[in-house]
């Protein structure tokens, strides 16, 4: 009987990840959007009025899935860097360049809504939280990466300066999620967590997790067409690039 297991190795080469990408897309799409109607409907219109905050609260439906995919995005930017410095592998470090603007974006949707929260709330929009300041030093620290990395010609000496700035940038995620525990902030603390029962209403959890699905979906599906346009632009002078453009 012939082996059928999949030779994942084979999809490190850019050659074999560039179709594959392209045929994740459309599902991590499609994945995206379903989920983000549903997440707002259970957000918006299902979960009810909060007690004490009234419905300034459903802005926690994007939010808090923002604040979880920067430091995921960031995580796996740093993770991806690190392989291709390590292992001096190119689609790893292609995969980092992608993943740096859409984390990103994420931090500062992020810091956006949270300030739109937190005017309702706190009575400002703006506070030198610990959690704050540390998440806005993450968006620093993706510009920064973004910035060193387009200011360096040479394309594999950008790589491995970016990846050291991304390696040494990941100790703020953990600062990040421990912030309201070390330090005494205004930023209340989690409301789902894996040690302990969700502080929340059943129909705001599930709005809000739903929620989170569709943005890992999205950040997904973006990362996998910004890294098959950087796969085109690095690898634009091999023959298998000239035969995909010209079909």
């Amino acid at each position: 009987m012939a082996d059928k297991r999949i030779n994942w190795f084979k999809y490190a080469a850019p050659q074999s990840f560039y179709p594959l990408a392209g045929r994740m897309v459309p599902w991590f799409s499609l994945a995206a959007v379903i989920l983000c109607a549903i997440g707002l409907y259970l957000g918006l219109w299902a979960a009810p009025t909060d007690a004490q905050q009234g419905d300034a609260y459903r802005i926690i439906f994007i939010h808090v899935p923002a604040a979880w995919m920067s430091m995921v995005v960031y995580t796996a930017m740093a993770f991806w860097a690190a392989i291709g410095l390590i292992f001096n592998s190119r689609l790893s470090s292609m995969l980092a360049t992608a993943l740096a603007p859409t984390g990103a974006w994420m931090t500062f949707l992020a810091l956006w809504t949270g300030a739109l929260w937190g005017k309702p709330t706190w009575g400002t929009w703006w506070v030198w939280d610990a959690r704050l300041t540390s998440e806005l030093v993450l968006l620093f620290l993706y510009i920064g990466y973004m910035s060193l990395h387009a200011a360096i010609e040479d394309t594999r000496r950008a790589d491995r300066s970016a990846a050291l700035l991304a390696i040494v940038g990941v100790v703020n995620v953990p600062i990040i999620y421990f912030s309201v525990k070390w330090w005494n902030t205004l930023h209340q603390g989690a409301s789902v967590s894996l040690t302990s029962a969700p502080s929340m209403a059943p129909p705001m959890l599930i709005g809000m997790l739903v929620m989170s699905l569709a943005f890992w979906a999205y950040c997904i599906a973006v990362a996998l067409v910004r890294v098959r346009a950087v796969i085109l632009e690095r690898e634009r002078h091999a023959q298998w690039v000239r035969k995909v453009l010209v079909a």
